[in-house]
């Protein structure tokens, strides 16, 4: 501990006279408990110190898309014992719309979404985008007897529009040839929430059927012709698992966790690609050079219908919004939070939280946008001073 001292208008060290042996030693200790309080009080003041259920645990909340939760929940349990139980992350899920509106309403102090704000959004909120990790979105099947599933773009955009509506139907039947296709309704399952899975999964659809442009366009949430709706990618999956003759879209880790078969989708190039971490890489590898800056405009970025002979068609980033200024008056979020969400966030997106994206299908950051993502941390900041 550092000793305390005194200086005189002038700068120069001043001695403190201190009683005589057997003098008034109890204002002596009245001075100094004094002296403690005001320095532990200006220290809870400027947000150094805090007092937590748990004597100085942190618990930081989020909210968001499920798209990525089975890595961010993942992320939590390690971080927690990264740091010996000091800091606590929840994500609650709920779907990137309701993430959105929950960090614009400042009651999670971080949200998950597939789809990025507007630049005028970002400007508005003083919202930055960090892209944690990169995903697929896979259109699951459940149809007795079959295994395997071709598909291409324009075929799947008229089976959720209801312009295919038989699994025997002979565009189907062209792209799976010797398949046996039975002669039975085609179920669709769509997402009921505001989401981003859906805002990626009608971006593709977007761009590969001029009709589905045309009357229903890229959305987090959408009105589905004669669907099933469902809440979240655990929602979809299981309505898919428990629904025969069923066809849905979910995260690719949720249909390899839970066993559900899975189309091969057609690609730029004109191939049928199965989703993987290969092929999800494949598809962003050239992304981390056209990237705009965390506080940017990323209304625009997508790797949809990417180029390349191996490049999986429905390929996202997935992204983390926190506030560029972490201090608000009103929330009066605490340094040591602040710092404690910062930290987290920067070991998120290096190596070793980087690496278990691969056991859950998620396919690791390229060097390129960790880069990114170091400069927007290193510019996130606390009553207008860097946090890092």
């Amino acid at each position: 501990m550092k000793e305390a001292s005194t200086q005189s208008s002038s700068g120069q060290r001043e001695k403190i006279a201190m009683p005589h042996r057997g003098g008034n030693r109890a204002f002596i200790i009245i001075a100094l408990v004094v002296v403690a309080i005001v320095v532990i009080a200006a220290a809870f003041a400027t947000g150094m110190l805090s007092l937590g259920s748990d004597k100085g645990t942190v618990t930081l909340t989020g909210a968001g898309a499920t798209f990525p939760m089975p890595l961010i929940l993942k992320w939590a349990d390690e971080y927690y014992n990264e740091t010996d139980g000091k800091v606590k992350v929840n994500y609650g899920g709920g779907g990137s719309g309701a993430g959105i509106t929950q960090i614009k309403d400042q009651t999670v102090v971080f949200a998950g979404t597939d789809a990025p704000l507007s630049g005028d959004e970002s400007s508005q909120y003083g919202l930055v985008h960090i892209p944690e990790t990169l995903g697929a979105v896979v259109v699951a099947f459940n149809v007795p007897g079959l295994a395997t599933l071709k598909l291409d773009g324009d075929t799947l955009a008229k089976i959720f529009m209801k312009n295919i509506t038989k699994w025997n139907d002979p565009a189907i039947v062209a792209l799976n040839a010797g398949a046996s296709l039975p002669d039975n309704d085609i179920q669709t399952v769509v997402r009921s929430d505001s989401s981003g899975t859906t805002f990626v999964f009608t971006g593709y659809l977007e761009i590969v059927s001029s009709e589905f442009a045309s009357i229903y366009g890229q959305a987090k949430s959408l009105t589905w012709p004669g669907a099933i709706g469902a809440s979240g990618n655990p929602g979809v999956t299981s309505t898919v698992k428990s629904t025969s003759y069923s066809i849905g879209y979910i995260e690719l880790s949720y249909a390899m966790q839970n066993e559900i078969p899975f189309a091969q989708l057609k690609n730029k190039d004109g191939n049928f690609v199965v989703a993987s971490l290969d092929t999800t890489s494949a598809a962003a590898a050239a992304a981390g050079a056209s990237l705009p800056a965390g506080g940017g405009d990323w209304s625009n970025v997508n790797i949809l219908n990417a180029p390349g002979s191996d490049s999986y068609p429905i390929a996202s980033f997935t992204y983390i919004l926190v506030y560029k200024e972490l201090y608000d008056d009103a929330t009066k979020l605490n340094k040591t939070a602040a710092e404690a969400l910062v930290d987290f966030l920067w070991w998120m997106v290096h190596d070793e939280a980087q690496s278990w994206a691969d056991d859950l299908y998620y396919a690791p950051l390229p060097a390129s946008v960790v880069a990114l993502n170091e400069a927007t941390l290193e510019a996130l900041t606390y009553q207008g001073e860097p946090v890092l």
